[in-house]
């Protein structure tokens, strides 16, 4: 069996569909909106600031990257704000601006042709928080009925089915910041099957004190007081990472769909893999290689790589050791513009997708901030500072790593 067959395996009878992005929509801490974000990103913007969402005071973490300027009610019909976490809303949020950035009514849409696919690793921990506090300081009488799904891992791909009425093929995936790339990898399969197009992507919000327990007990994160030198990926002095929120949701068509209705495409997914780290022996090297192996691509084609981006010395240092088995030391620019978000757990590699599109689209290399320059044992060209532009962006590699093992990586191309 090919290394291809592996990554992606097709069940009989499939076509050979290519997809395609159409559309974008974003909820990124130095961002709200896929416009707003990216001019952000490209002038080196930060979103990580003090915890606002709760008094964090207490706690020794108090840094966060929170989504600025979301006002639910501006987003969400009333009727859906007693049922939804702020999760399910920045979700449903994204996905509306992804549809309509790729120009779509879903009513017009024939039934069942249509689906959603996202990725949720830690579902509406704020929502869930809230009815535990009732239940026990009140009774379970004052328990909300919405506790039943509002909490669950599943809601945003539910949610954004129901308000757009998307009712083909879906699905949920809980693989941490892998779960982005993840989601996209099994919309990918949907439309290699017959559907026509697919929501998809990563959103995650837990920013709440039970949430914050959780992130605590996981560990790997900065105690850094100042937000500019709090995660600092690839750097000497790296000392964890910084949580965030937010992420971002894609339309995935047909591109033999796509362009029979005209629409603007960002860029194809031409390649996808997934693997999981036996014990002590990281696999994310191979994921980058069956990835690469999927679309068919040579690793000296590629461009510029997105990268994982941990923030701490010993997953730098392998992720770097990763990228330089692969291209050679110093041998294709990487770049981390989470630096400017912090890890947004199955948003991270979302948003991350986000910007490998609209690099290729605007032909330029977003930087990573606070980083200064890499470790000496982190031999990888990573573009500090200042966007890097005079290049020529044909090929993306995105990176994931998620807790337990879980790794992931996809191979995006620009269009013709």
């Amino acid at each position: 069996m090919t290394a291809a067959a592996i990554a992606s395996p097709r069940p009989a009878g499939a076509r050979t569909a290519t997809a395609v992005v159409t559309g974008i929509g974003v909820a990124a801490p130095n961002g709200l909106g896929t416009a707003a974000w990216w001019a952000a990103v490209l002038r080196g913007e930060s979103g990580i600031g003090p915890v606002t969402r709760f008094d964090a005071s207490g706690y020794p973490v108090r840094l966060a990257g929170e989504v600025p300027g979301f006002v639910a009610e501006d987003h969400v019909p009333s009727r859906l704000l007693p049922q939804t976490d702020r999760v399910t809303r920045l979700s449903l949020a994204a996905a509306k601006e992804a549809l309509d950035d790729a120009g779509l009514d879903p009513a017009e849409l024939p039934d069942y042709s249509a689906g959603v696919v996202t990725a949720s690793s830690a579902g509406g921990f704020e929502f869930g928080q809230r009815e535990l506090q009732a239940l026990w300081s009140r009774g379970g009488r004052h328990v909300s009925a919405y506790q039943s799904f509002a909490w669950f891992y599943a809601v945003n791909t539910g949610q954004i089915s129901i308000r757009h009425g998307l009712r083909g093929a879906g699905g949920a995936i809980v693989s941490e910041q892998a779960g982005g790339l993840d989601a996209l990898g099994q919309a990918r399969r949907h439309i290699r099957r017959g559907t026509r197009l697919v929501v998809t992507g990563g959103v995650d919000s837990a920013l709440c004190p039970w949430g914050w327990a959780a992130h605590l007990a996981g560990g790997g994160l900065s105690t850094a007081d100042d937000p500019a030198r709090a995660y600092l990926p690839f750097d000497p002095g790296a000392r964890g990472h910084v949580v965030g929120e937010g992420g971002a949701l894609f339309v995935l068509e047909d591109r033999a769909a796509a362009r029979e209705r005209g629409a603007t495409v960002y860029g194809s997914v031409a390649g996808y893999a997934a693997t999981f780290d036996g014990v002590g022996s990281p696999r994310l090297a191979d994921a980058a290689r069956l990835a690469l192996a999927d679309a068919g691509v040579p690793a000296g084609d590629v461009d510029v790589v997105f990268a994982d981006a941990a923030g701490e010395r010993a997953a730098d240092r392998a992720e770097a050791e990763a990228i330089a088995g692969l291209f050679g030391a110093f041998g294709v620019p990487v770049t981390a513009p989470k630096s400017m978000t912090g890890r947004l757990l199955a948003g991270g590699a979302s948003l991350d997708l986000a910007a490998a599109l609209c690099a290729l689209r605007d032909q330029v290399i977003p930087p990573t901030t606070g980083t200064l320059r890499p470790a000496h044992d982190c031999p990888v060209d990573l573009v500090t500072g200042t966007p890097r532009h005079a290049v020529r962006l044909r090929t993306a590699l995105v990176l994931a790593r998620g807790r337990g093992g879980f790794n992931a990586a996809a191979v995006i191309r620009g269009t013709d």
